[in-house]
């Protein structure tokens, strides 16, 4: 029978009740009194020098508060990157400047070079309009293997081309992993393309600035995933500010998928113009903006080798990456098609030799970084689609063959650094194999083929890293900042409870999973128990929300402060019960004496911490508030197995989702409502990039696809009804090194299924005697049918 309360039950949301009545407080419904309006002046060609910008019109139209350029801010810092990457040379990547406002040159479509702050919005815009740029078209550079051409226009005057850092890893496997390709019986190749999203959230990102004169102090309110590493990136490094006078707000936040993790230049203009102006500032990013300025995500370029013996087992991959940087390095760009994603290369499998080559490169583009699953979709997507091709050019078992490859014994040394703690893939493709019905496939087939259509089935095993850390590691791999995260509990004298968090909350569902944890363990309900995030001024350091984290890392600071207070309130009742603390047990929100019926309520104890008439002061004080700070051993690993199957309508190429299902491992579950809903919303992000959207710029680096007439984002009828639309989480494995045994469930779905539907594509289309080895996302219909008849025509 399913639990009603704690750890394993599934309340309804908390947070929904506000969010579907209207009561949600977004970052643009934050409206301060004598608020200005800024407007940005972007830049309309991907590269272009400015050789002047005249205000002169523009600073007499009504309404206008000040205009800024680049020149108001020479002497501000550089907008930091939160990541250095060293070369496989033993060189530290090459790190340009990126200014708040353009200085000198525009380098891609978006740049905003000048700002109009004016009494509304509607006057900042028409005051734009009467600004004039001098703007020099120069040429720009977009595809990433002609910018590392030697006379490639360059992104960057002060560097001397166009490559960031061609990273090698790990260098020291590069000799064993190349004799093993020679010494291979078979090798697959594959070159595919892994294609540039744009996150759209549904809220875009907004700013409000606040500088109080009186006493120095700055606010911030913005749409973030981190509050507290917004503060130390722009007070710290950009704006100078230190951090006891800087406050940073993110309140209710519409989803971010990533892209509202990093610091951007609008964020730290509000706040210096609100200094500047002497009064509020507020930015709302329009959806036009959004696509030119928001980080976009993936964007890579890949040729991946799979070496096998004789006996079809796995002895090397070998790859070769090219990773769009764009035009700036933001906040944790050079991480993501390197830590992120070299060290899942090694999958599922127990391949000995691993070697993985990443060329950065910057282009006339709008910046990339991470994107729901950063780096391990990239992985995943190479790994799974050259394993479906080996299993074809073999002729044998996609299933069999990764079956054959499975790492079975942990924990499991991987050839690429990291340590796998727990896992059981054979359990999970068992599930997925009995969801999708594999043995009623060809029937199903078969009646397709009746209705003149073409039915695949494809199939996919992946892993993660989530919850990165320890600190101590990833700064030797180059994070500028600790990966820890903290909570403090406090407990009112009444016995509620506030529960402060580093994480951030934009659809996760922490203000209901986290009363979960904290009322389990102390055995009281869980609507007694609030959660806050989101405010520096309110909750401890901590490093936020992103890459499935927030249980992991945490939630398990907050289950090390709750044990504080469990040890405390047991000493409490020890006084008041006439007992040892040693002897005394909580249980159900009673403290009982072991072996008695002697008991104090948790209400009693909470009041007399604050009422401390009943237990000397010398051996306790008073009050009951906690604070921990959790830093990981380890990564967490969650696995999967996912399966699709597609219907292929031969004569238009158009594809239909006809089932989807997932088995995945996420270790201990304390909501599985949340979790279905997670992976469900992360696979449809999933066969959004698979099937439909795509980030597209032509040769001069105008962006193509900048609104949502050209970029195609996944509708329900894009997916299966929900009955052919399954996700179960039923094989757990417990992680071993955190507190909850929890793993991270929020990127597997657009990790899993990208190369799930690709697969599934492929399989489709052979069984109608076309010979398609590839596909690249998104696949489109006039992409499925051009292939599909091309591949006659060769025939």
């Amino acid at each position: 029978m399913p639990k009603d309360h704690g750890i394993g039950a599934s309340p309804k949301r908390r947070e929904d009740v506000r969010f579907l009545t209207g009561a949600g407080q977004y970052t643009d419904d934050i409206n301060i009194h004598n608020q200005a309006y800024v407007y940005f002046l972007r830049s309309d060609v991907a590269h272009g020098r400015i050789n002047g910008i005249d205000t002169t019109e523009a600073e007499t139209m009504p309404g206008v508060v000040r205009i800024f350029t680049g020149t108001d801010f020479e002497g501000v810092g550089s907008i930091p990157c939160g990541w250095q990457v060293t070369d496989k040379h033993g060189e530290v990547m090459k790190e340009p400047g990126h200014p708040v406002l353009a200085q000198g040159k525009v380098r891609h479509v978006g740049d905003p070079y000048a700002a109009v702050v004016a009494e509304t919005l509607e006057q900042a815009r028409d005051a734009a309009e009467a600004i004039v740029a001098d703007i020099e078209d120069l040429p720009a550079v977009v595809d990433m293997k002609a910018a590392l051409e030697p006379n490639a226009t360059l992104v960057h005057d002060d560097l001397t081309d166009n490559l960031c850092f061609d990273w090698g890893f790990v260098e020291e496997n590069k000799a064993a992993t190349d004799e093993a390709f020679k010494n291979a019986h078979h090798v697959t190749t594959l070159e595919l393309v892994n294609n540039r999203l744009v996150a759209n959230p549904m809220e875009p990102r907004v700013a409000v600035g606040e500088y109080a004169r009186a006493n120095e102090e700055y606010t911030l309110h913005t749409t973030s995933q981190n509050p507290h590493v917004i503060r130390l990136l722009m007070g710290a490094f950009v704006l100078g500010i230190p951090e006891h006078k800087l406050r940073v707000v993110a309140p209710d936040v519409g989803g971010g998928f990533g892209t509202k993790i990093f610091h951007y230049a609008e964020e730290a203009f509000v706040t210096f113009a609100a200094k500047a102006c002497n009064r509020p500032v507020k930015w709302t990013s329009s959806r036009s903006e959004a696509f030119m300025s928001d980080a976009h995500g993936r964007d890579h370029v890949t040729k991946i080798e799979l070496a096998l013996d004789k006996d079809n087992n796995f002895t090397a991959v070998r790859t070769l990456t090219y990773a769009n940087m764009g035009a700036y390095l933001s906040s944790f760009a050079p991480s993501i098609p390197t830590w992120l994603h070299g060290t899942l290369m090694a999958g599922n499998y127990k391949t000995p030799h691993v070697y993985v080559n990443v060329k950065a490169v910057f282009t006339n583009t709008v910046p990339v970084d991470a994107y729901r699953g950063a780096g391990r979709p990239e992985a995943t997507f190479q790994l799974e689609r050259v394993i479906d091709k080996a299993a074809r050019e073999l002729g044998v078992d996609p299933i069999a063959l990764r079956r054959q490859n499975f790492i079975t014994e942990f924990p499991y040394q991987t050839p690429v650094a990291v340590e796998y703690d727990t896992g059981d893939y054979v359990a999970t493709m068992d599930k997925m194999e009995e969801l999708i019905d594999i043995k009623g496939f060809p029937a199903r087939r078969a009646e397709s083929e009746k209705n003149g259509k073409l039915r695949g089935l494809g199939v996919n095993c992946f892993i993660e890293a989530c919850g990165i850390a320890p600190s101590r590691l990833v700064g030797q791999l180059g994070a500028r900042a600790g990966l820890y995260d903290a909570a403090t509990v406090r407990v009112n004298a009444t016995g509620s409870i506030s529960v402060m968090v580093g994480a951030h909350s934009h659809g996760q569902g922490h203000e209901t999973a986290f009363p979960q944890v904290v009322a389990d363990m102390l055995g009281i309900d869980e609507s007694m128990i609030e959660i806050v995030h989101g405010d520096t001024a309110k909750i401890p350091f901590g490093m936020g929300t992103y890459g499935s984290r927030s249980l992991a890392v945490c939630g398990s600071a907050m289950v090390r402060a709750t044990e504080k207070i469990i040890n405390k309130a047991k000493k409490i009742a020890g006084h008041l019960l006439e007992a040892s603390d040693a002897d005394i047990e909580l249980k159900d929100g009673q403290f009982t004496v072991a072996g008695t019926d002697k008991s104090v309520a948790w209400g009693d104890v909470t009041l007399a911490a604050y009422v401390p008439h009943n237990y000397p002061l010398e051996d306790i004080e008073p009050g009951l508030e906690e604070t921990a700070f959790y830093d990981p051993a380890n990564f967490t690993y969650p696995a999967g197995a996912y399966a699709c199957e597609v219907e292929l309508d031969p004569e238009t190429g158009e594809v239909t989702i006809e089932k989807f299902v997932s088995a995945d491992d996420f270790g201990n579950v304390v909501n599985p409502m949340i979790v279905e809903g997670q992976v469900h919303g992360g696979i449809a992000q999933g066969i959004g990039q698979a099937l439909l959207e795509n980030c597209t710029y032509d040769e001069d680096g105008q962006l193509l696809s900048a609104s949502y007439m050209d970029y195609a984002m996944p509708r329900a009828d894009d997916l299966p009804d929900m009955a052919n639309y399954v996700v179960d989480h039923s094989c757990q494995t417990p992680c071993t090194h955190n507190p909850l045994g929890v793993k991270g469930c929020g990127e597997a779905g657009a990790i899993g299924s990208p190369p799930t539907v690709i697969n599934a594509i492929i399989d489709a289309m052979q069984s109608g005697g076309h010979n398609v080895e590839h596909i690249d996302m998104p696949a489109t219909p006039s992409r499925v049918w051009a292939a599909m008849n091309t591949q006659q025509e060769r025939a």
